[in-house]
């Protein structure tokens, strides 16, 4: 088992989604980030700590050698990583970044439509655009303040 199945493992074992794991470039780093859809106000510092206190005891059992554990939320900025991240989010706004540039740009803001057979589509100003899942560098929700 990878270090990224098992961390997802135990996760979700607790309730909770793995949105994201960073590593820092030789590994010393683990930022995990997490996320629970069905609870209002989404994760805060208690479900951070219960986290976190389980990952340091299954990393100590599975013998996993790293420096420092970082668990949080994913923010109000929350990266779409999973394709079923863009059913979720769909009629919110977000920001993608294309890894191939289409019609010369790469970077794209609108309204989150949904995926369907590989492609996301965006409501833009400048009208409707179908992006190739697969071209997906980065994506991002933007936040909204009232």
């Amino acid at each position: 088992m990878d270090l990224r199945e098992l961390l997802d493992t135990t996760v979700t074992g607790l309730g909770y989604e793995l949105v994201l794991l960073e590593l820092s470039p030789k590994g010393r780093l683990l930022r995990v980030f997490i996320d629970k859809p069905e609870k209002e106000g989404g994760v805060n510092v208690d479900d951070c700590v219960t986290v976190s206190n389980q990952l340091t005891r299954v990393l100590m059992v599975e013998n996993i050698d790293y420096d420092r554990l970082e668990v949080s939320s994913p923010g109000l900025d929350r990266p779409l990583v999973k394709e079923a991240d863009y059913a979720r989010f769909a009629g919110q706004e977000v920001q993608i970044r294309l890894r191939v540039a289409k019609e010369n740009r790469r970077n794209f803001n609108g309204i989150l439509l949904g995926l369907q057979g590989g492609k996301v589509s965006l409501r833009t100003e400048t009208g409707d655009v179908e992006l190739d899942y697969d071209h997906i560098e980065k994506a991002r929700l933007v936040p909204k303040f009232d």
